[in-house]
């Protein structure tokens, strides 16, 4: 078989894969895009689309219930089809899917090869398709994009009974009885609360003294508080045992807690707890590409690997597993190969949002990494109870909390847990991004009333 030389390949169609080979043939170059499943990777296709459109569904089930505290009568009970709700989530992806692929398909200089890409040479790849090889083919830059999965926990028992995960869950027919989650971070919590609020009893267990580790003590806690309050169980310093399944199909999950062993029974197990890279199937070792010990490829602050013109983007590379931190991870490359930049992943922001409702926005430092580093800090906090906007909207679940620099002023990170908290501590990360200082947020001259409005309050009555 041939080989065919390009200027570029791009391996995996992912949030930083396809625009950069969008990128990269417009400007010129013979560009190659492999694939071998489908466009848009984890955001579009198992992630961030579908998922936040079945919490939409969700919230509009939670909304139809409290439909009596806003004066309007809804039917009683509110039920749910799951099957609608798939495919609303469905119709979705397949409008982001199909644009990425009109996109892919109009783009001179650009081929796309279905099928799975792997190193033959530190320059060289096979394309592997369900015929074997279909396409060899080389090039001096070779882009990874190529992602992670839902990892599988390490537990007895496991592989004897149905495990879902954070893809195969939004593809279940009926709504759970009881759904047991494993795993305490974003994923399990918004699932959790989705599924809760689509009609299931919901337990979640968490290894850790509290919800999403990376968090303020008094955020994992306002969380938990909120996710009890929608009739969630939630078990703190709780592992995983073993499981198994009954003669009835029940599921039996024997966890360990600090009062001693006991048996939780569900009718479904979802496992969340972390992810693993899409990296062993790409032959690395052709290449002399180097990985760390759970196989997410090394990289430098340019985001090339240990080989000279190979680069890994995304989730593959380990660190921050967010869509916009790809996106960005494009951004830098696009940059350096295209207009001569040198520009790099250090120091850059990484703001999140855990998309459980009401929202947690996050940006820059937490309170407690702050004062852990040393540094004086002021600390300013409001009750959403506070907020004009949220009072009106009866969403006053929650609270804001913005971390400020005690000697120059200057905000150093913000955690808003309230509705839509995101996009409140996005205003906060331009503020900071543009090195404001806080009181030029407390001075501020915002419309009233907007969830805005109340940075006001926050840095006036907060301290």
């Amino acid at each position: 078989m041939d080989e065919t030389v390009y200027d570029a390949i791009v391996i995996g169609a992912g949030q930083a894969g396809y625009p950069l080979s969008v990128a990269l043939a417009e400007a010129g170059w013979k560009t190659a895009l492999i694939e071998r499943e489908h466009l848009g990777g984890t955001c579009v296709n198992r992630g961030c689309t579908p998922t936040k459109t079945m919490v939409a569904s969700a919230r509009v089930a939670y909304l139809a219930r409290r439909s009596q505290a806003y004066g309007v009568v809804a039917g009683n009970p509110v039920t749910v089809e799951m099957a609608a709700v798939r495919a609303r989530k469905q119709t979705v992806v397949d409008r982001f899917r199909n644009g990425i692929g009109q996109t892919v398909a109009g783009t001179e200089g650009l081929d796309l090869l279905t099928g799975e890409g792997r190193f033959v040479g530190p320059r060289a790849i096979a394309v592997h398709g369900e015929g074997g090889i279909t396409h060899r083919l080389s090039a001096r830059i070779i882009v990874l994009n190529t992602g992670a999965r839902p990892g599988r926990p390490a537990l007895d028992g496991i592989d004897r009974v149905p495990v879902l995960d954070s893809t195969s869950i939004m593809e279940l027919d009926d709504v759970p009885d009881h759904l047991l989650v494993l795993g305490g971070g974003y994923i399990g919590l918004e699932f959790g609360q989705m599924f809760r609020r689509f009609g299931s009893r919901v337990t979640v267990v968490q290894r850790g003294s509290g919800l999403l580790a990376r968090e303020d003590k008094d955020v994992a806690d306002a969380v938990a508080d909120i996710l009890r309050d929608d009739g969630i169980d939630i078990l703190l310093e709780t592992e995983a045992v073993r499981v198994d399944r009954g003669l009835t199909g029940r599921l039996h999950l024997v966890v360990r807690t600090p009062a001693g062993e006991r048996t939780l029974t569900g009718s479904h197990l979802l496992a969340a707890v972390g992810r693993v890279p899409n990296t062993d199937r790409l032959d690395l070792a052709a290449a002399g590409i180097e990985t760390d010990k759970r196989g997410f490829i090394r990289v430098n602050d340019t985001l090339e690997t240990s080989v000279s013109g190979v680069y890994a983007l995304g989730d593959v590379k380990g660190g921050p597993a967010f869509t916009h931190i790809s996106y960005d991870d494009f951004r830098i490359l696009r940059s350096n190969l295209l207009e001569g930049k040198n520009d790099g992943i250090a120091g850059r922001p990484v703001p999140y949002t855990v998309f459980i409702d009401p929202q947690l926005g996050r940006i820059g430092l937490g309170e407690d990494e702050a004062r852990a580093q040393g540094r004086a800090v002021r600390v300013a906090r409001l009750p959403m109870g506070r907020v004009a906007r949220a009072l009106e909207m009866d969403e006053t679940r929650g609270f804001m909390k913005a971390v400020v620099d005690a000697a120059t002023g200057q905000i150093l990170g913000a955690a808003v847990l309230g509705v839509e908290g995101g996009e409140i501590a996005t205003l906060l990360q331009i503020a900071m991004q543009g090195n404001l200082p806080y009181t030029a947020l407390r001075d501020a001259v915002f419309s009233h009333p907007t969830l805005a409005e109340s940075l006001n309050n926050l840095f006036t009555y907060g301290f």
